[in-house]
């Protein structure tokens, strides 16, 4: 399936990109960030696990069991602190 990936903030900074459009055999969020680290660097560090990363499918907030749809919409995020 294709899916449209956003990327927000430090992670945008540090791929280069603020977007691109992705094919997956991926059926969530966590199999996405996976296959997306499998690409090797700067994937790699900028999504590993153990990295505060955000992610929402579809502008709604989710975690990694979220199923992915075509034409599905996914942002990638460091975590917002506000005050």
């Amino acid at each position: 399936m294709k899916i449209n990936v956003r990327y927000f903030a430090s992670v945008r900074e540090a791929l280069g990109t603020g977007s691109e459009a992705v094919e997956t055999t991926a059926s969530d969020l966590g199999a996405l960030r996976d296959e997306l680290i499998a690409r090797g660097e700067p994937h790699a560090s900028v999504l590993a696990r153990g990295r505060a990363v955000r992610m929402a499918l579809d502008q709604v907030m989710s975690g990694e069991g979220a199923e992915l749809r075509d034409g599905s919409e996914v942002a990638f995020f460091p975590p917002v602190t506000g005050g």
